[in-house]
């Protein structure tokens, strides 16, 4: 699991001050088979979503302006023990919107209902599925993977880059992993800001993958 950059802004709706925070991260991967892991507590049940922005780029969470041309990105969410709860390879364009240059609609848009508890999330490049329960790793751990796509390159070989952005909403707290590699800490301000979706209704490109 390895970073060149990595930023987070917490923000805080108005719903329920002891849940309503909506986060956003923003970093690089260094190996196309790298995987981000994520941490997410919920105080109390409630829907979240996580989301990603860089395969076609658009407005997070934060407010920030995320630039198209980021890895097909691919995400499997478990339980603090690491069992598998649900899949997701992408949103389709109903929740997401098509990057401007390849047409697909294929960043992830995740929403489920979670009871009050402590998450693990993670996102990957496709087609680097999760085996399993989390111990079980992934399709392509490992050192002699670090090229599995020849870089970072989409299901239909358009050449893509290698940054990720990612919004975990209406959690208690979410965080990277104290021992992830070049973690930058969350900053102190809180905002007012909420997040939104858009969508266009085209075909999905392939199956979305639930437990």
């Amino acid at each position: 699991m390895k970073l060149k950059q990595l930023f987070a802004i917490a923000l805080l709706g108005s719903a329920s001050l002891a849940q309503a925070a909506n986060l956003s991260f923003t970093g690089n991967f260094t190996y196309d088979n790298d995987v981000q892991r994520f941490n997410f507590t919920l105080t109390e049940a409630g829907k979240v979503t996580l989301r990603s922005w860089s395969y076609a780029g658009g407005v997070n969470a934060a407010g920030q302006t995320i630039l198209r041309g980021g890895f097909d990105p691919i995400l499997a969410l478990f339980s603090a023990d690491g069992t598998r709860i649900a899949e997701q390879d992408d949103a389709g364009c109903s929740l997401v919107d098509p990057d401007a240059v390849t047409g697909s609609c294929w960043d992830v848009n995740r929403s489920a209902d979670l009871l009050a508890g402590n998450y693990i999330v993670t996102i990957q490049q496709y087609s680097n599925f999760s085996l399993g329960d989390l111990s079980a790793g992934y399709t392509y751990d490992g050192v002699d993977n670090r090229n599995f796509r020849d870089g970072f390159v989409d299901e239909n070989g358009d050449r893509r880059d290698s940054h990720w952005a990612f919004d975990i909403l209406n959690v208690a707290s979410a965080e990277i992993p104290p021992d992830e590699p070049g973690e930058v800490p969350e900053p102190a301000s809180l905002g007012l800001l909420a997040a939104g979706t858009a969508g266009l209704a085209m075909a999905r490109r392939r199956r979305k993958l639930q437990a």
